[in-house]
């Protein structure tokens, strides 16, 4: 029982690794002994994030521009020449775009769907057949996609961040049931407010942050260990028969009927 969360030896790529949600499930998985890969389209953030992480165990940077296909292939090309298999994607890189209704621009469906819904699927296409080599029956690969509670929820101004994450919710049910063949599990987190950049506008600020706690029946925002535990249970036996699932980490804002 105490291997069921093990995951020492064991090889990772987590887009958006440099900040927010990526950074804290790459050093979730550094600390368990993973060889991790982070990438940001920005290269002295990632180079940096990567050189803190390398204090606790093996993180190497590969910054890139997952925006574009060019970017994506760019990305898995690199990893493809120092691994022969993967064991676990997680896709994680986004963006979000805030406007009003009548001014929102094409720019911004056209960025944030391509970045929030493209990205991963690119991404997962390139590295497929790395998982594959790395899958098997008793220890499937895993692919976790980063969803929102956004992609549940109504309201806000973000017109096409909740779209994009409800198409990574929908895109991981269709890919669990796709690859559940070739021993490979597909599961999405569903994160609710956290310390990231995206959401500092609401958690930087400590009358905001109080009011949006205020707002969640466990009385917090998430924290790094909330991110990493949950990555690393989907990652370890003790994961190993769940897919197709996409799991909120809100602290029971959706049970309750709203997101941020």
């Amino acid at each position: 029982m105490q291997d069921l969360f093990k995951l020492e030896g064991k090889t990772a790529v987590v887009t958006g690794g440099s900040r927010g949600i990526g950074y804290m499930i790459a050093t979730g998985f550094v600390e368990a002994g993973v060889k991790v890969y982070i990438s940001a389209r920005k290269a002295d953030a990632c180079n940096a994030a990567a050189e803190e992480l390398s204090k606790k165990g093996e993180c190497i940077s590969i910054p890139a521009d997952l925006s574009s296909e060019e970017g994506v292939k760019m990305l898995c090309d690199a990893i493809k020449e120092r691994e022969d298999k993967l064991d676990i994607l997680v896709n994680n890189a986004g963006a979000t775009w805030g406007a009003p209704f009548e001014e929102f621009p094409n720019a911004g469906w056209d960025k944030i769907l391509g970045i929030n819904v493209k990205g991963p699927f690119f991404m997962t296409r390139e590295l497929m057949p790395l998982l594959k080599k790395a899958a098997d029956p008793e220890d499937p690969s895993r692919i976790i996609n980063i969803g929102s509670v956004a992609g549940f929820d109504t309201g806000g101004v973000a017109f096409s961040y909740g779209p994009s994450k409800a198409a990574v919710h929908q895109m991981t049910k269709n890919w669990a049931f796709q690859f559940a063949k070739d021993h490979i599990t597909v599961n999405a987190i569903a994160p609710g407010p956290f310390p990231s950049k995206m959401m500092a506008f609401l958690t930087d600020n400590e009358e905001t942050r109080k009011m949006v706690e205020a707002g969640i029946p466990l009385g917090r925002i998430g924290t790094p260990e909330d991110a990493a535990g949950l990555s690393i249970f989907l990652s370890s036996r003790a994961g190993a028969y769940v897919t197709g699932v996409i799991i909120p980490l809100d602290g029971g804002m959706l049970v309750q009927g709203k997101s941020a």
